[in-house]
């Protein structure tokens, strides 16, 4: 396995096939993504069964109601721009964060590529809270975000699905316990704890600007191929749907959570 750096965030992984990963190709993995947030898996040219294999070596899967299933695989799900009179809208955003444990990966496999655009684009957030200004720093130090479900029918839901959490601003890994800069759009970010509404709104607003500037974004243009795995915990992401030619269609699965290993961390504190 071969790992090159990206810029500003991110690795490209080469001579490693997923329908063959080991247990200790999972365990680098890990690390790669907590430390640089994305893992590219170029030249996989694999089916579903595969991905879901490689994905279930990460540890169980989750699945976010209202998404539209791959047919046979419900466990994940299809991103698609086919049909559609008006391209998908997408903002930057976390997984799911709704969720107490919001889901540790996300990965993207690439089924049908367009001729034009439909990049992913990925941030750093720990480059976020390490650059943040002085003065938001110390207003969002010891303060957390409540993260708020949106776009799911309530019919969809059932009584025992989370639709609200309370995260810290300044979140530590639960793998390694370095703190990034934990948010998501806007609109999901319902308040902003010991602040009123309007206080709230305007610093989520400068968050996550800062957040998403071009200088701390990674735009993948995808090839036929890719896998690309990303950690939750450390990055926001959007599909770039803006300039598309084309049709784009990706299968997604999302891990639950850091497994075991996260109990671990967060018991020695580091």
């Amino acid at each position: 396995m071969h790992t090159t750096t990206l810029q500003p965030l991110g690795a490209e992984v080469t001579g490693l096939d997923i329908a063959a990963a080991t247990d200790e190709d999972v365990v680098a993995l890990r690390r790669l993504l907590a430390d640089r947030g994305v893992v590219v898996l170029r030249d996989q040219h694999v089916d579903d069964t595969v991905f879901l294999g490689f994905l279930r070596s990460f540890g169980e899967l989750t699945f976010t109601a209202g998404e539209t299933p791959v047919d046979g695989f419900p466990d994940l799900n299809v991103i698609s721009n086919v049909g559609r009179a008006e391209p998908p809208r997408s903002t930057f955003h976390v997984d799911s964060s709704y969720l107490s444990t919001p889901p540790a990966y996300t990965a993207l496999r690439a089924v049908q590529i367009p001729s034009q655009g439909g990049e992913t684009v990925f941030t750093d957030q720990y480059r976020a809270l390490e650059t943040l200004p002085l003065d938001l720093r110390a207003q969002v130090e010891g303060r957390s975000i409540r993260h708020v479900v949106t776009g799911i029918d309530p019919g969809l839901l059932t009584e025992d699905d989370e639709t609200e959490a309370e995260h810290p601003i300044a979140r530590p890994h639960p793998l390694t316990g370095r703190p990034a800069l934990y948010l998501t759009t806007p609109k999901r970010c319902a308040g902003i704890s010991g602040l009123d509404d309007d206080t709230s709104a305007g610093l989520v607003a400068e968050l996550y600007a800062h957040s998403t500037t071009a200088e701390n974004s990674l735009a993948h243009a995808w090839s036929p191929g890719d896998v690309v795995v990303w950690d939750n915990a450390c990055v926001l992401h959007r599909g770039d749907h803006s300039v598309v030619v084309g049709d784009r269609v990706m299968h997604r699965g999302m891990v639950r959570d850091h497994g075991p290993a996260a109990a671990d961390a967060a018991g020695s504190g580091h």
